[in-house]
């Protein structure tokens, strides 16, 4: 049997003296979309930091075999993960197009960057419309449309999504994970998304964890946590 793509395994992490993940240990497959699931402050941002290298970490990160607990972000983007934080984190006065070749810095392969600049363009039309209008001036839900399409500018292995929804209208929401699913069936690109629309990321999932306090309460397929109703609303504060 192969070995899962992602295997994360008593994973510790926190900033300065406080701990917020508290021993996390949890696979994700190859072309699997996993919902982090979790009340505010249940460590589901910091998750996606120490998966990124953004903070100090204890325990074992594998990405595809290899080990990447402790690298830089830097080192680590170019193995193929690409992060979207919450927020967003478009650059303001720049234009469309300068946001998503920023997405390609590591890479050398200028045909391919043109290449992916037009599949980016599929996913996105509205985003070639305003290629040269400046990132600021795009609505809430063109901007998480942005923030993904320069994380595809990578050519991600590993996607991994900050509340995508946040701020977002219904309808906005609803679209932008219809596109993160295509994109998913598509690419064949793994995803982990955080998001507090346990709705929305179940429907576009294959498994899921529920974080509280730093720990895995519960873990299942998507339709297994879904069914669990009684258990996710006692973490959630919402039915499913």
């Amino acid at each position: 049997m192969s070995e899962p793509f992602l295997t994360v395994t008593d994973l510790h992490a926190g900033y300065g003296a406080a701990r917020v993940l508290q021993g996390l240990s949890f696979t994700v497959d190859k072309g699997d979309v996993c919902a982090i699931l979790g009340p505010n402050g249940a460590g589901k941002t910091t998750l996606l930091r120490a998966l990124s290298g953004m903070v100090r970490t204890d325990g074992a990160i594998r990405l595809d075999g290899a080990a990447i607990a402790g690298r830089k972000p830097e080192a680590i983007a170019r193995r193929g993960v690409a992060h979207v934080p919450e927020g967003r984190g478009t650059f303001a006065p720049l234009t469309v197009e300068e946001n998503l070749r920023l997405g390609a810095y590591p890479r050398r392969d200028r045909p391919g960057v043109e290449a992916d600049l037009a599949r980016v363009f599929g996913f996105f039309p509205v985003l070639r419309e305003k290629r040269r209008e400046a990132a600021g001036a795009l609505s809430g839900g063109q901007q998480q449309m942005l923030a993904i399409g320069r994380a595809l500018m990578l050519r991600p292995r590993l996607l991994l999504l900050d509340e995508p929804s946040l701020g977002l209208a219904p309808l906005v929401t609803q679209e932008l994970f219809h596109l993160i699913g295509t994109i998913n069936e598509q690419e064949r690109i793994t995803v982990l998304v955080v998001e507090q629309n346990a709705h929305l990321a179940l429907g576009i999932s294959s498994h899921a964890h529920v974080l509280e306090a730093g720990r895995i309460v519960l873990s299942g397929t998507a339709s297994e946590v879904q069914a669990d109703a009684k258990v996710v609303q006692s973490y959630l504060g919402y039915r499913v």
